[in-house]
């Protein structure tokens, strides 16, 4: 009998002014989100990703202490709970991307995973953190993660969570691979320029690399004041022969959703035996600093 899992992708723009409250600003987001979940749980989505930092604007835009408030502990934290409640509700799994707090003056830019009956399962902490002009000061607010790179037990499936840069790195996508992902959620915020010619040649590469599915979530819109450009949407997903097999719009809000048939898997690690072939012995010189 195949195996097919129901995947839903949350792409949004930012609907609240960074002049309210930031209390205020994850509220009108929350909001927002919990009725996309909603609409996710209606199309029978087994599995559903939210965007980077999904409860507010990329505020890495600019660099202000101010976002430090924008931080929440996991998994005590208000948004983890209740994710946690909508999980439950939905009987469906949430993969929650927000601004973590470890203890004072120590963040990390990461997604919780949550399982169909609210358990929370563990969390990934994003790797590779990038500080790029224009408007990229992600330096300046995350500490690079130290959790390796995990996967986590669905009971029906096994997934892995890679965060927006951490794309351009193959080592993460090779390990989550070998760690037993069978697909791998990417939530982002990139806009239109260089990394758009990327978006779609970099994780279908790692998709056939390593046997996968990848789920790649892009917010939308140009986001003020900082318009460091239009976060261009086209949240997709791609099975293991590198194959985009469902496509979220550029510019508008939109809940994706695909069927994904994980016998493709088998199918494909059979015929590219790439995990047998590996030389890892001769791979020493990859970690050296």
């Amino acid at each position: 009998m195949p195996r097919i899992v129901r995947c839903s992708l949350i792409q949004a723009c930012n609907v609240a002014s960074i002049d309210q409250p930031l209390a205020e600003v994850k509220r009108a987001m929350m909001e927002k989100h919990e009725a996309y979940i909603a609409q996710a749980a209606a199309a029978g989505s087994q599995i559903t990703c939210l965007q980077e930092i999904f409860y507010g604007p990329y505020f890495c835009a600019e660099q202000q202490t101010r976002w430090y408030d924008f931080t929440e502990p996991i998994p005590d934290g208000p948004t983890v709970k209740r994710m946690q409640e909508l999980a439950r509700q939905h009987h469906m799994a949430i993969i929650v991307p927000i601004y973590e707090i470890e203890s004072e003056g120590v963040f990390y830019n990461t997604a919780a995973v949550i399982d169909k009956t609210g358990k929370y399962l563990g969390k990934y902490r994003k790797t590779h953190i990038p500080h790029v002009a224009p408007g990229f000061w992600e330096k300046f607010y995350f500490r690079p993660g130290n959790l390796g790179y995990p996967t986590f037990d669905l009971g029906f499936v096994r997934i892995g969570v890679y965060i927006c840069y951490d794309r351009h790195f193959p080592e993460g996508a090779r390990a989550l691979g070998l760690n037993g992902a069978e697909i791998v959620f990417n939530p982002s915020a990139t806009v239109a320029g260089l990394s758009e010619h990327l978006w779609k040649i970099e994780q279908p590469a790692h998709a056939v690399a390593n046997g996968y599915f990848i789920a790649a979530i892009n917010r939308v819109g140009i986001e003020a004041p900082w318009n460091i450009g239009q976060f261009y949407g086209t949240s997709y997903f791609c099975n293991p022969r590198g194959q985009i097999v469902a496509e979220a719009s550029r510019e508008t809000d939109e809940v994706l959703t695909a069927d994904l048939d994980l016998d493709q898997i088998k199918e494909v690690r059979q015929t590219w035996q790439f995990f047998r072939d590996r030389r890892p012995d001769t791979y020493a010189d990859l970690v050296k600093p």
